[in-house]
């Protein structure tokens, strides 16, 4: 381990123990280091490094503080590492999705509340409206199964499934320019979906999600090629 991954490594021994609970400032930086036993110089890198992780934040003019440590917080940066995906770690992360969202989905059945039941079918009503607009139908979609993994209430779930599925977005776009049957079948996949959650039917559910994964997932398959010249252009 580098000195640096030590420094790293005391600060987060730190926030774990409770010596700087979410939302407490950090010392400055020379008391910092002093406590540590550490130099200023290996101190000031290992809160960068903490900053991008996400675990601290800097506050201009006011000092450097530990985040809220929520997981909507610290896997914000899934999201931005997953859209450098390529090839064939994108089919990977096709797979990935498959596992996890229907089993999420059938959780969001046991637990959904009519208010985010609601908020589901808002999204549902927005896509059949933007059926002929390629990228608002993304949008809702999107925002439908972000309501979707709200109503586990697993926000760390939540939050995973939310990195992961951004990478899709862009994709679900190009295959509705090029595919001008995709709209009939995304919203009837969701519509079916939305009944399963609806019924309160985990088991339904969950078997719903994996049928729309499968088939979107089998789609890019065969056209993945064709998406990532896309994307190169």
């Amino acid at each position: 381990m580098s000195l640096s991954d030590k420094a790293i490594a005391r600060i987060r021994e730190l926030i774990h123990s409770g010596h700087l609970p979410p939302g407490s400032r950090l010392p400055p930086e020379q008391q910092l280091a002093s406590e540590l036993g550490l130099s200023r110089n290996l101190t000031r890198e290992a809160v960068k490094a903490l900053v991008v992780a996400r675990v601290l934040e800097i506050r201009r003019g006011d000092g450097t503080y530990v985040t809220s440590l929520e997981p909507a917080v610290l896997l914000e940066g899934l999201g931005a590492a997953v859209e450098l995906l390529q090839g064939d770690t994108q089919l990977e992360l096709a797979e990935v999705r498959r596992l996890f969202e229907p089993v999420a989905t059938g959780v969001a059945a046991a637990r959904i509340t009519p208010a985010e039941l609601g908020e589901v079918e808002r999204h549902l009503a927005a896509m059949c409206a933007a059926k002929d607009d390629v990228e608002l139908l993304n949008e809702h979609d999107a925002a439908f199964h972000r309501a979707v993994f709200a109503a586990t209430g697993n926000r760390t779930l939540a939050s995973l499934l939310e990195g992961i599925s951004s990478r899709t977005v862009r994709a679900r776009i190009w295959r509705g320019l090029v595919d001008d049957a995709v709209a009939d079948r995304t919203i009837a996949e969701h519509q079916a979906i939305y009944d399963a959650l609806a019924a309160a039917d985990p088991a339904l559910a969950q078997a719903a999600a994996l049928l729309h994964i499968s088939a979107t997932e089998k789609w890019f398959r065969e056209h993945l090629a064709g998406f990532e010249d896309e994307a190169a252009g």
